[in-house]
């Protein structure tokens, strides 16, 4: 799902909110309208709105009130009052008062992927069907029923290429990959949910009472089972996830200064917000990642190699963390690590007792035993050591990493240059804190 560009299915939010508020909204209009004295003398559309709320609102905690469901929630709730009071249902002011309401009540959201790459999307929908406005509108009354039917698809089209364009930067950021054929999955999957599966699903809970729930659920199955066969099927072209290497945060907040400039103004100098966009997208190409990083634990060391190349210590430890490297590089998978041997024309030489590796005028002595401390202490400018030091004198190595420092400190990554080396560890990076335990260095 993931791969095809359809996890957006998975999570309980923006689009199965909306479903749900649409579906009931929708249906219980078309019934008061058929009952003549209450269309004619009453609100019936208010009335309808008023009842959807309530049914998003069950939804809500039916599914257990996720932050996403709560944004979503308070995204369709607030259409929905706009619709009572008689105002605008869809526009940026509303997306400005859901944002607020949502860091009100948890601010630590501002920094989460769920909230940037949600309202990203919403801010350049809503943005994208203003510019449109009513020649958008006036196209689908003229049309009948088989133009209208195009329209839709064209609309479901248009719908996931702005979602997408608007949600790639942060998918980038965070998660370090694309999906390429998200909209062909889309185009697909997108309609059977909304007419198909959703209305089974809402069937199955009025059926639910009665006992006869099986009447909706084997139907709805059906629809799964399709979307699921789309997803594989993506997922299985050639090139269906392109990996992308880490972007830095001030491109990603140039992206969102461009975004913004370009939802917000109306006039021909919105355009303008392209050139930021565009200048944040290139900070990934111009970030270098580190050429060598070590695990606070120990367990794992990555080399990166002259081509871009990731080699591992380890295919079997610290899963989780190999997988974060190699997402952040840009890799789909490490190379094999050298044993006994040596990789990339000697570069990367090891043994036994550890590794050497040699780049920009570097000698990097990666030390796996103790027994190479020795040697390593003469020989290299900088030495990483898995074992600790100790009051081990190591005088020759320009930078000196052990257990203890990565115990300590860390991971650690390293930029290697004829200038120099630079270091940085995680606690180096984050500062000293109040709820960090602060761990003395050794001897102190």
């Amino acid at each position: 799902m993931r791969d095809s560009g359809l996890a957006h299915l998975l999570a309980i939010s923006g689009l199965h909110m909306g479903l749900v508020a649409g579906l009931l909204f929708f249906a219980l209009r078309a019934l008061f309208a058929l009952v003549p004295a209450l269309a004619l003398r009453q609100p019936i559309k208010k009335w309808a709105a008023v009842a959807a709320a309530c049914g998003a609102f069950a939804y809500l905690c039916l599914v257990g009130a996720p932050v996403p469901t709560q944004r979503a929630f308070l995204m369709v709730s607030l259409v929905l009052l706009a619709v009572v009071l008689d105002r605008s249902a869809l526009s940026l002011r509303l997306v400005a008062w859901a944002a607020f309401a949502v860091l009100l009540i948890a601010p630590e959201s501002l920094l989460s992927a769920s909230f940037q790459m949600s309202f990203a999307a919403v801010a350049g929908l809503v943005a994208g069907y203003e510019a449109l406005g009513a020649r958008g509108r006036a196209a689908v009354a003229e049309r009948g029923p088989a133009g209208r039917l195009a329209l839709y698809l064209g609309g479901v089209a248009l719908t996931s290429v702005i979602a997408i364009a608007a949600t790639a930067p942060f998918a980038v950021y965070h998660f370090n990959r694309m999906a390429w054929y998200g909209l062909a999955a889309n185009l697909v999957a997108v309609p059977l949910t909304g007419f198909w599966i959703m209305p089974w699903a809402l069937l199955a809970f009025v059926l639910l009472p009665f006992g006869l729930e099986a009447l909706a659920l084997v139907p709805m199955g059906w629809g799964l089972g399709a979307v699921i066969a789309v997803a594989e099927t993506i997922a299985g072209l050639p090139g269906a996830v392109l990996p992308v290497r880490a972007m830095p945060t001030a491109g990603l907040l140039l992206v969102v200064a461009g975004g913004l400039w370009l939802c917000l103004w109306r006039r021909p100098w919105r355009l303008a917000g392209l050139a930021l966009v565009l200048a944040g997208l290139t900070g990934a190409a111009l970030v270098r990642p580190p050429d060598l990083l070590a695990s606070g634990d120990g367990k794992l060391l990555a080399v990166r190699g002259p081509d871009g190349e990731v080699w591992l210590s380890s295919s079997r430890r610290a899963r989780f963390t190999a997988e974060t490297w190699l997402r952040r590089a840009g890799r789909a998978e490490a190379s094999p690590w050298p044993r006994d041997a040596a990789t990339a024309g000697g570069a990367l030489r090891c043994d036994g007792l550890g590794c050497i590796y040699r780049a920009k005028d570097q000698v990097v002595a990666l030390a796996l035993d103790g027994r190479a401390l020795t040697e390593d202490c003469r020989s290299a400018t900088v030495l990483i050591s898995l074992e600790p030091l100790g009051r081990r004198a190591c005088p020759g190595p320009r930078v000196l990493i052990d257990r203890f420092d990565l115990w300590r400190e860390g991971s650690h990554a390293l930029w290697l240059s004829p200038a120099g080396v630079r270091v940085e560890s995680v606690a180096a990076t984050r500062g000293r804190r109040p709820w960090v335990r602060w761990r003395p260095k050794w001897g102190d």
